[in-house]
């Protein structure tokens, strides 16, 4: 069994901020801690706003190892309501990453 990760197709994030609560809820994390965040990023260019959000592991993402050594999901992956989050070995995500526009891959030790 290989390095796990999480990778983040933010392309399709919408901000809704349920892999937030779902960890916050998961791990029982006090206010103003966070497993994984989701940040707005803005930009302007020729009169026209881009938004795009981004979900962002932390230092205390431990990838629910707790939940992934029962075979279930990640908490974020389960209750992301777009999919944008897909969990699984990190080879195989960086050749799904190959193919797919504006994502992530976070890969703790």
């Amino acid at each position: 069994m290989g390095r796990k990760g999480l990778l983040i197709h933010y392309h399709f994030c919408t901000g809704c901020h349920s892999c937030e609560i779902a960890c916050k809820q998961e791990h029982g994390y006090p206010a103003g801690r966070w497993g994984i965040m989701v940040k707005e990023c803005i930009r302007e260019s020729n009169d026209r706003v881009q938004v795009d959000y981004l979900p962002f592991p932390t230092d205390l993402c431990d990838l629910c190892a707790a939940r992934t050594r029962l075979g279930e999901k990640p908490a974020c992956v389960k209750h992301c309501q777009t999919g944008c989050i897909t969990f699984g070995e990190v080879g195989d995500l960086a050749r799904q990453m190959e193919e797919t526009p504006k994502s992530v891959l976070y890969a703790p030790r």
